[in-house]
């Protein structure tokens, strides 16, 4: 049949024959095997993978609850360390606010005994100067006064205070005069009289030291003989010459003392020399030279001259009246009103 012209003409099929049927249904089945074997074998590789990833997941389940247990414990203590680090820090707290209490109790005694220790050192200077004017003005004692001075410029020296400059010069000035001033030994002097006045007992008077020679004569005088009843009758006789004592005196103006008369003249020498020497400390120079004349004078009149003792006492007495004691010191006026100040502004600061 021949199509007309102008028409598509469409290509027709072969005819399909068991055989093409069959070697298709090979094909599909050859294919439908492959996909079930790719598909099974998928299944298995999925089924492993699966497998390992439950296994991992398993694993890892474990050790995340190892990790879990692991983490309570440490939480666990964790909190035991906290609550323990909690309970020292609060015995911690405690112990620095006791601590800190105790450092302010301790500032506070430190100020207070550093006050304290201001106040005994400037106690201290003011007394040694105060008795540096009472060594000047009451004992004449210049050498005392300057240790004085120089001491308390020591103490003034290690305070170290700027305050103190005045009162440092004051004392410096004070302690030139004094080295520049004549000084005497008044405690020399005094040290003589006292000497003095423990020789008095022991002088030997010249009546009782001419009456002693007498008896030791009559008494040392060889017997005229033997005979018993002469040395009975001359032994008597010496008794009651003893009752009446006749004594030949050099010197006319030498009186005969009685036992009390003796022992007043002593005392009367004593009470002489005593009041020398507070006329030394007074600096009376005509009141300790008259009573040193006066003691001289009755040891040379009552006492025996010839005795080294007595000799001794009257060198030194004579000695010791041509001493000059009114020597005018200077005053330490500046150091004391250097003193007041400080005093008086120390008082204004607290």
């Amino acid at each position: 049949m021949i199509d007309p012209p102008g028409s598509t003409a469409k290509p027709v099929s072969p005819p399909l024959t068991l055989r093409t049927l069959a070697g298709y249904f090979g094909v599909a089945a050859l294919l439908a095997l492959a996909a079930l074997g790719i598909a099974l074998w998928q299944m298995q590789s999925t089924r492993q993978d699966i497998d390992g990833l439950r296994q991992e997941l398993a694993k890892r389940l474990s050790d995340v609850d190892a990790q879990t247990k692991a983490s309570r414990i440490a939480g666990d203590q964790l909190r035991e360390a906290t609550r323990e680090a909690a309970a020292k820090l609060g015995v911690l707290e405690a112990k620095l606010a006791e601590s800190q209490s105790q450092q302010i109790a301790l500032e506070a005694l430190y100020q207070d005994l550093s006050r304290n220790r201001d106040e005994w050192a400037y106690a201290e200077i003011e007394q040694t100067l105060l008795i540096a004017g009472q060594q000047l003005q009451l004992a004449g004692n210049a050498k005392a006064a300057l240790i004085a001075l120089q001491a308390a410029d020591a103490r003034l020296q290690t305070m170290n205070r700027p305050q103190l400059t005045a009162l440092r010069r004051a004392i410096g000035q004070d302690i030139a005069k004094l080295k520049a001033a004549p000084l005497m030994d008044a405690q020399g002097l005094s040290v003589r009289i006292d000497t003095l006045l423990a020789m008095v007992d022991k002088l030997p008077l010249a009546a009782e030291t001419r009456a002693a020679a007498d008896a030791a004569a009559v008494r040392d005088a060889p017997a005229a003989d033997t005979n018993t009843a002469s040395r009975f009758w001359r032994e008597v006789w010496a008794d009651l010459k003893q009752l009446v004592r006749v004594q030949r005196i050099d010197r006319v103006d030498v009186p005969l003392l009685t036992p009390a008369q003796a022992f007043f003249l002593r005392e009367n020498l004593k009470l002489r020399l005593l009041t020398a020497r507070m006329a030394l400390l007074t600096r009376d120079q005509a009141t300790f030279r008259n009573d040193l004349k006066a003691a001289r004078e009755w040891l040379a009149r009552y006492f025996d001259a010839r005795d080294k003792t007595v000799a001794t006492a009257v060198a030194s007495l004579a000695g010791l009246q041509t001493s000059d004691i009114n020597i005018e010191l200077p005053d330490i006026a500046a150091t004391l009103e250097a003193m007041r100040v400080v005093s008086q502004a120390r008082a204004r600061a607290k």
